[in-house]
């Protein structure tokens, strides 16, 4: 039976793909199959057989898991805008039967999925004659999550909010993933111990910039999928 667990952000570009990836890298070291899933994902190049999803293709590359392209996003887009916005300008919408269906598909491959969120949680993915929102995805697949979010300034506001945000909307959360940490910064190791006074979830690792290892060992990722 395949396990799952979704990576959201506090926004976007705080480094959601560059810690999933890693995060894989590290089951996959640890003898787990693991793959990765992506509803939407925007901004991306025309390659020699359409537009190629440079999150998956990133994925693929660091985690070194074997998976093919085609099986990472259902939706993929050329506009650098909410997908929602996307899908406006360019067609195709996201349908939510389609990004489940292609989940159980993944789930009869991989032991243990992980899924990437487009932006923050907050996230408009379609808003048309339909709408659906990052977290309607979550809720559908019955995921919990980890929060990335940037180690630096005003950090603290946007990880309490966007942990906030989620216990309200009855969104399981395990914890944080702080990105861009210098352990050397008493800011960061404050706004480390701040988020954590303050949401009461535990910052579970901090990622230096141009780090290719999560400390955290494999086993102890493992229990967080459910």
């Amino acid at each position: 039976m395949s396990k799952g667990l979704f990576i959201t952000g506090t926004g976007t570009d705080v480094g959601k793909t560059y810690v999933t990836a890693l995060l894989i890298k590290k089951l996959c070291e640890g003898g787990l199959r693991a793959g990765y899933y992506k509803a939407a994902v925007s901004g991306n190049e025309e390659g020699p057989g359409g537009l190629i999803p440079g999150d998956g293709e990133y994925v693929r590359e660091i985690s070194q898991n074997g998976q093919t392209l085609a099986s990472m996003v259902p939706y993929v887009y050329r506009q650098s805008v909410s997908p929602h916005l996307a899908a406006k300008l360019e067609g195709n919408p996201v349908e939510l039967e389609k990004v489940a269906a292609g989940y159980r598909r993944l789930s009869r491959e991989y032991a243990f999925i992980t899924m990437e969120g487009s932006g923050g949680i907050v996230c408009p993915i379609r808003y048309d004659k339909k709408v659906l929102w990052l977290e309607d995805i979550i809720r559908q697949l019955k995921l919990p999550s980890l929060i990335v979010a940037d180690a630096g300034l005003g950090s603290i506001n946007s990880a309490v909010l966007t942990a906030e945000y989620m216990k309200q909307n009855k969104l399981p959360v395990w914890g944080f993933i702080l990105n861009h940490y210098h352990d050397d910064s008493i800011m960061e190791r404050d706004n480390r111990y701040m988020i954590e006074q303050r949401t009461g979830l535990p910052v579970i690792e901090c990622i230096a910039d141009g780090q290719r290892e999560l400390e955290t060992e494999a086993e102890v990722w493992k229990e967080m999928y459910i």
